[in-house]
This record gives structure tokens, sequence and C-alpha cells, in this order.
């Protein structure tokens, strides 16, 4: 019975049937919805319906980490993967928000997540978007927003509701982009800190981002011999070492 479950699974996260892609687009629009949920949490943080809406994206956090860990041929390789265990984490933040409520800025990892494991880029790909693109898209916003709420958590609270999460963002961008509008700053040694990360980071994030949107698009493929991991599409050779490549097309 867990053999033809496993097997079910498989099919519908890795297979390429008309079901099968339609399995995944419905996961990502979860995803999605609730990375929005994350982003918006400071808001509904003191609503009545926070704790119901809480628990039920725990409930399916929990069904997506375990599926995909069924899906998996190797159970044991999967838990060492870092997004597996950032999902965990992201897990038990929602399950216990009285104890771990003030990480929960770090929720929004869960963008992280989505991008390495592929739900996020692959439908991209129509578009013209690269996987390092996305990455580089999915790495920006995450930092942006887990920044945002950190800002808003130790700095902003007193300030609660909308007009203190806006302002949050507001103070992120404009540091992030090294704007400096310096109407709003963080108080004390640690908002400095703060604000100097955030524009050292920031600036990196960005670089990658133009890199991957601007310079040629490339395809990930380890040379057995030499290791370069980086070729052109429609590359037979290595270009460093000269070894014969067998490049599959994006559809197999």
């Amino acid at each position: 019975m867990l053999d033809h479950v496993r097997d079910e699974l498989r099919l519908l996260y890795h297979g390429h049937t008309p079901g099968a892609v339609r399995f995944r687009v419905a996961v990502l629009a979860v995803g999605l919805l609730i990375i929005a949920f994350f982003i918006i949490t400071p808001v509904l943080r003191e609503t009545t319906s926070f704790l119901w809406i809480n628990y039920a994206v725990a409930a399916l956090l929990a069904a997506d980490v375990a599926a995909r860990l069924l899906a998996s041929t190797n159970i044991s390789r999967q838990l060492q993967q870092r997004y597996t265990w950032v999902d965990i984490f992201i897990l038990l933040t929602l399950l216990l928000p009285g104890w771990l409520g003030n990480l929960g800025f770090l929720r929004i990892l869960r963008l992280w997540t989505l991008s390495r494991s592929g739900l996020l880029w692959r439908p991209l790909r129509r578009f013209g978007i690269t996987e390092e693109a996305a990455q580089s898209l999915a790495n920006l916003l995450t930092f942006l927003f887990i920044l945002t709420g950190f800002v808003y958590t130790f700095f902003f609270r007193s300030n609660a509701g909308m007009a203190g999460y806006i302002d949050a963002l507001y103070f992120t961008v404009a540091t992030v982009t090294t704007t400096g509008f310096g109407d709003i700053v963080l108080p004390g040694p640690l908002g400095k800190l703060t604000s100097i990360v955030a524009m050292i980071i920031g600036i990196t994030l960005f670089v990658r981002l133009a890199q991957a949107l601007f310079r040629p698009s490339k395809v990930f493929y380890p040379c057995p011999d030499c290791g370069l991991q980086r070729h052109e599409p429609d590359a037979v050779h290595c270009k460093a070492c000269g070894r014969l490549l067998a490049i599959p097309d994006e559809g197999e």
C-alpha cells in the first residue's frame, strides 16, 4: 500500500502527464497563497481568526513536506537537504506560535524553499526566465520580506497594524536600494547595524539578479572530467577540457 502511494506521489511531483502538471500548478498556487499569508501575518496576528488560519496553513505545509519525502527515491538524502529542514522549522513556528511567534518573520523562507524545489521556476521557462534568474529573484524577495519582518518585529511593533508594516517595508526598500531618504531611521546601535547589513546584502542580491537576467543563458550540467557546471545550451564539448557532453533537453 505504501509503495503504491509513493509511486503515485512520484508521478504527481515528477511526472510529465497533464494531470501531474495540473497538480504541480495547484501546489504552486497554494504555496504562493501561503507565502502571501506569511507576508501579511503581522497585520492579521491580532484578529480572532488568525490561529485558525495559522493551523490550517500548518496542516497544508505538513502535508506537502510529508508528500515530498514519500515521493523521493531516497528519503534520507531528502532529509539532508537544507530546504527540507527550513520547511520543518517553518512548520514548528506555525505549530508553536506562542513560543516561536517572534521568529515568524522567517516563515517567508518558504519562498526560498519553493525556488529550490523547482515548482517556482519550471513554469517560468515558457516566459524565457531561467532557473538562475528565478532563484535570484526569489532570494532577493525573500531577503526583502525577512528584513521587513525583522524590522517590524523589533522596531515598529508598538505601531502595530498595517501602518507599522508599511513603514517597515518602506524602510527596507529604501535601505536595500541605498536610496536613503532618511525620513525613517532605526534607533540605536542595533538599528545602524541592521541598516548596514541590509545595504551590503541587498546590493549583492541586486547584482546577482542583474547578472542572471542579462548574461548569456547557460544550463547546469557538471562535466564528468573537470566538473565545469555551466555550459551553452547547445554545447557538444566541454569548453574547459574538451570532454564530449550529453546535455539532456529540457523536456527530458
